[in-house]
């Protein structure tokens, strides 16, 4: 992710709630750092929990946070991470769970942070939002965030948008997937399916092609190119050719409209240079029966 997208999306949780002073707990240490007009403050890990509405279901990766750890070590915790108080004179963490833990794995015994005093609601709000704006979420669980945003908090996909820095014909895209089979769903979760292929799988209408054409991208190895020559296929079938027009002598053809005259159904002569078969159609017993009484006559 570049620099400049890290800056938009950096917008969407300061967005979320309008600022507040900072609220000041038993232990923490006043720093000279600033964010957005809020002061910063050193706040002992050991007075931090864990936030309790995190939504993300994938374990933090450990090489990433080693490397983290590093850069912490280093340099320090340069961005605060996010905090509110509760009632036993601790803090949970909000935004900033992975900075919280690297510092801890850097021997970090404080961590600068910004202190707000938000509901419940607020809190989970954040946190996803917060969630939304990290590179390594899977399609599934940004589509499952957005769904969130809008079944539990209202949030139209213009509010989204704005909140993440994100195009709003984007997230559409991703709340679509959630309409895919819950198998294919698998598949893109597991990194088996890209986005760019579900993309294709969306527009089919069938759920038994579609998970057939996704269970043949997983077992082949399908690219996208391939995934949308597949879906455009079946989607828009190329019409059968016209039959070509039989052709038939025309003493033939006379000998045709002269039985079907006489027997008042269709009649087809196959001839092979004299020979072939004659055949005779008919709808009913009736036309059967009168069939067979005027070749008797005959």
């Amino acid at each position: 992710m570049s620099t400049d997208k890290r800056k938009v999306l950096g917008r969407g949780l300061e967005t979320l709630l309008p600022s507040r002073p900072a609220a000041h707990g038993p232990t923490p240490v006043p720093a000279h750092a600033k964010a957005d007009s809020e002061e910063v403050l050193h706040v002992a890990l050991e007075k931090l929990e864990h936030n309790p509405y995190q939504t993300r279901t994938a374990t933090l990766d450990e090489l990433a946070l080693q490397e983290l750890a590093a850069s912490i070590k280093s340099v320090g915790v340069l961005q605060p991470i996010v905090v509110r108080p509760d009632s036993a004179g601790r803090y949970q963490v909000i935004a900033g769970e992975r900075r919280w833990q690297a510092a801890r794995m850097a021997g970090l015994t404080v961590v600068p942070a910004i202190v707000r005093r938000v509901s419940n609601e607020q809190a989970m709000e954040m946190t996803i939002i917060e969630n939304l704006q990290r590179e390594d979420l899977n399609p599934m669980e940004q589509a499952r965030a957005y769904e969130r945003l809008g079944r539990e908090f209202g949030l139209t996909q213009e509010q989204m948008s704005i909140r993440t820095g994100l195009e709003r014909s984007s997230i559409s895209n991703f709340l679509r997937l959630l309409k895919l089979p819950g198998p294919v769903q698998a598949f893109i979760e597991k990194e088996q399916i890209t986005i760019s292929h579900a993309k294709y799988l969306m527009a089919m209408e069938s759920p038994v092609e579609l998970q057939r054409i996704a269970d043949r991208i997983v077992e082949e190895g399908l690219s996208v190119r391939r995934t949308e020559e597949l879906v455009t296929a079946m989607i828009h079938p190329h019409p059968r050719p016209p039959k070509p027009e039989r052709e038939v002598d025309p003493n033939v053809r006379e000998a045709e409209n002269a039985l079907q005259s006489a027997l008042g159904v269709r009649v087809t002569i196959e001839d092979r240079n004299g020979k072939g078969k004659i055949l005779i159609e008919y709808h009913s017993l009736e036309d059967f029966d009168r069939i067979l009484d005027a070749l008797k006559a005959k």
